[in-house]
């Protein structure tokens, strides 16, 4: 088995917006995963000095990445734990970053090595998580959440279109039976589906176990401030990247860079403007950027990938 699994997305469109301009930038690697981008990035940036902070939640795969970059010594810096939390402390001992990517997806190191339920492929426990040392597991939500609830999680988080039949039959199941392993939930899944479905283009169980593990691990409930520490933070006049992997994720991403991009931004129904129609973004790409053929044919994980980049202009202070 080859070291890393896992292929960066859109490499090249992300090294081309967000590389350094000046001397002694700073990136965060928000999401470094496998270290992949932060490892372009190092490599082709060294002239310029370029240091970078590592961020993931996922200590196991942060330390494939400490091995993975150990050759760039204190160019490369590490943290565990959840981005936010990150930014919302961040560090009084760190310059302010000029670079921030969020790259959004789920490694490949999850799915085929982590054993932690990620897919329906390999019979593992209900997982799920990418931080293992607390929160609840897909499991426990298979276990605990009433019918209705799991019926709008699968819907709201995935658009599993028979949420409400799937929901009906764990939730009779899980009467007599606990839900404890990838094999059962797929396998009731394909029960509570149509025969269509069931023989369709996707597995009938990958928008399940999308929603399950987005829930999880809080992947959209987190994003909004997520977003909103990362461009506290920035530089004015640094770069803020966010690689997406499905339309939820990207509509809210979307959403945050043109409300950013408003020359007012003060709620539709406020009575007097309080930013004083200061817009805090440039947007350096309108409509996002995907993969081309070539790379979908080569990494074909890429397919589902778009990137959004916007460029600070202001503090909220004006600054």
């Amino acid at each position: 088995m080859k070291a890393y699994i896992h292929t960066s997305v859109l490499l090249e469109e992300t090294v081309r917006l967000l590389a350094p301009r000046a001397q002694n930038e700073l990136m965060i690697d928000a999401n470094i995963g496998e270290g992949g981008h932060s490892f372009e990035f190092l490599s082709r940036f060294e002239s310029s000095a370029l240091k970078v902070v590592g961020i993931d939640a996922d200590s196991e795969i942060l330390d494939i990445a400490k091995k993975r970059l150990l050759q760039f010594g204190d160019r490369i810096h590490f943290y565990s734990g959840w981005s936010h939390d990150f930014f919302a402390g961040y560090p009084s001992e760190l310059k302010r970053p000029d670079i921030i990517l969020f790259d959004l997806g789920v490694s490949l190191f999850h799915y085929n090595n982590s054993g932690r339920g990620f897919s329906f492929n390999k019979d593992e426990f209900l997982d799920m998580r990418l931080d293992v040392s607390g929160g609840v597991t897909a499991a426990d939500l298979l276990a605990r959440l009433p019918e209705r609830e799991l019926a709008d999680l699968l819907y709201n988080n995935a658009g599993e279109r028979y949420s409400r039949r799937i929901a009906s039959l764990i939730v009779n199941e899980r009467q007599t039976h606990t839900i404890t392993t990838t094999s059962a939930l797929a396998g009731l899944v394909q029960k509570a589906v149509p025969a269509s479905y069931r023989h369709g283009p996707i597995h009938p169980a990958t928008r399940t176990f999308q929603a399950l593990r987005i829930a999880v691990n809080g992947e959209l409930s987190r994003l909004p401030a997520l977003l909103e520490g990362a461009l506290r933070v920035l530089e004015p006049g640094g770069r803020l990247g966010v690689i997406s992997f499905h339309s939820l994720e990207d509509r809210i991403v979307k959403n945050f860079f043109k409300a950013m991009n408003k020359n007012c931004t003060c709620p539709e129904n406020a009575p007097i403007c309080k930013c004083e129609g200061r817009r805090s973004v440039n947007l350096l790409i309108k409509k996002g950027i995907t993969a081309g053929k070539d790379e979908i044919e080569r990494n074909p994980p890429s397919r589902s990938a778009r990137l959004r980049v916007a460029e600070k202009v202001l503090d909220e202070d004006g600054q």
